[in-house]
């Protein structure tokens, strides 16, 4: 099996994540890392054993010879670079949200499917195994058919180089930044969002920034999705309602996913025929641990290698953009904002 390289652009929080995640991958090596920080660079380089690191990724894409580029830097550079990965040939692996704005998402897909190259996105909660779990659940209609979801992912706000999340012009705000995890994985499970509805405060002088969005998908269901850079220690809850039970989990809990079966109005009994009075039963289950980064990054790994068809598009990426923009709007008009096809 070929060696495949990875320049990894960014040594901050998410790129340390990733380069952790190299390190453990057999046939994968980090040939070089890049940040305007040469210090953070050269530090991440010493943990890992990578030979080069460069203050820009021009500099680097001349000097390195690898087959990948993995951008670890903020939303608003993802394009831009992206697009000079693309045109070298380089397979792109790319941290959520692809981009900062739609304009500069297509560019990304443009520039990679003309130059025949993989565009991957970290929609990372496809590889959280309490998140898949849901979703196979009420994919088997363990809880019947679901019309309400409700979503909540908060924490403090977030600081990065050059304070860089404040100024939404460059993050986007705790909708795109934050809240598209959520808008992704949602879609992933109910289909096309037909239109939504947002409110949000964005304070960067506090810093704090919340928003409630509600979507309606096209098949019916609808989503209440909270999203906090106002809290104390971060968590995630969800819970979807059906027509025969609930299901949630709250990250605050030991037992990280529940399910809440409706009794049967005959027996008094689970709908799978467990042991319960009238009311329902709580069953708790605990997906096995696995570090949801490194498996994202060895599927990606190997899509590139065409061993595995990629679990998140990068069409899925641009949608889960679409979405984010759109709460954005709403937000900021007042008014809801359908999405078309």
């Amino acid at each position: 099996m070929p060696n495949i390289h990875v320049l990894l652009v960014g040594a901050g929080t998410m790129g340390r994540v990733h380069a952790a995640a190299y390190a453990k991958l057999p046939d994968v090596s980090l040939v070089g890392i890049v940040d305007s920080d040469r210090e953070a660079a050269e530090a991440l380089a010493r943990v890992h054993g990578v030979p080069a690191t460069y203050s820009d990724l021009t500099t680097a894409l001349h000097d390195v010879a690898c087959d990948v580029v993995d951008l670890c830097v903020p939303t608003h550079l993802h394009s831009t670079y992206a697009v000079a990965a693309a045109e070298r040939g380089k397979h792109v692996i790319c941290e959520k949200p692809i981009a900062r704005t739609l304009d500069q998402a297509r560019a990304m897909l443009d520039a990679c499917r003309t130059y025949g190259v993989q565009l991957l996105v970290g929609h990372v909660v496809r590889f959280f195994p309490n998140f898949v779990r849901a979703k196979a659940l009420m994919e088997s209609g363990r809880i019947g058919q679901v019309a309400v979801a409700r979503m909540f992912r908060g924490g403090q706000f977030p600081r990065g180089w050059d304070d860089w999340y404040r100024d939404v012009d460059r993050s986007g705000g705790v909708m795109l930044d934050l809240m598209i995890h959520d808008f992704d994985f949602l879609r992933w499970t109910f289909g096309p969002v037909a239109r939504v509805y947002a409110k949000s405060v964005h304070d960067a002088a506090a810093p704090l920034a919340y928003a409630l969005c509600t979507l309606r998908f096209q098949s019916g269901v609808i989503a209440h999705v909270e999203g906090s850079w106002a809290h104390e220690g971060f968590s995630t809850r969800f819970e979807f309602a059906g027509s025969q039970g609930i299901l949630e989990e709250d990250s605050r809990y030991t037992a990280p996913l529940w399910v809440h079966e409706r009794a049967s109005a005959a027996t008094g009994r689970a709908a799978d025929g467990g042991g319960a009075a009238a009311g329902g039963v709580a069953v708790p289950l605990s997906p096995v641990f696995v570090n949801p980064y490194e498996a994202e990054i060895d599927h990606f790994i190997r899509v590139i290698r065409g061993e595995e068809t990629p679990r998140v598009t990068a069409m899925d990426a641009y949608e889960a953009l679409r979405i984010a923009l759109a709460c954005a709007e709403s937000a900021q008009t007042g008014r809801p904002v359908a999405l078309g096809d």
